[in-house]
């Protein structure tokens, strides 16, 4: 039986990680008709922000942490869902958004496609967050179900 902490930090966790990519959900559609320039600007604001990946790892483990404590209990395929979305998260980030990242330099230059790398960029974070808040769901029918 997982503990209180446990669960706590789960679904706290799990809460906090779809802040960030939330964010760029709500503005997609804003961003996406912004001119080279304007969009340069924009991409400033997220320096930095690099540092909300230790609440990933953090809602990585603590879902997996669940999970174990979970398993052949109620409960248990819903925090694997949890772990398996934030998961998900991170291959995204790393077949699709790092790419980008590097690409464009974090956004300091906008080469030639940058509107294609624009799209990618911006809709990677948006099945991020789709992917988050699964995650976050999952995690809270995990602890209910416990």
């Amino acid at each position: 039986m997982p503990s209180d902490v446990t669960r706590f930090l789960a679904v706290a966790l799990c809460a906090l990680v779809p802040i960030p990519s939330g964010a760029h959900l709500m503005e997609l559609v804003s961003k996406m008709q912004l001119s080279r320039e304007r969009y340069l600007v924009v991409q400033e604001i997220y320096r930095g922000w690099a540092l909300s990946g230790f609440l990933v790892v953090a809602a990585l483990l603590s879902t997996l942490v669940l999970a174990f404590q979970l398993r052949g209990q109620p409960g248990f395929i819903a925090a694997l869902v949890a772990f398996g979305c934030i998961v998900a998260t991170q291959a995204v980030f790393w077949s699709t958004t790092y790419p980008v990242n590097v690409t464009t330099q974090n956004w300091t230059s906008a080469p030639e496609h940058w509107q294609a790398l624009r799209a990618r960029w911006e809709y990677s974070h948006a099945a991020s967050a789709v992917l988050n808040l699964a995650a976050l769901f999952s995690s809270i029918r995990a602890v209910l179900a416990s």
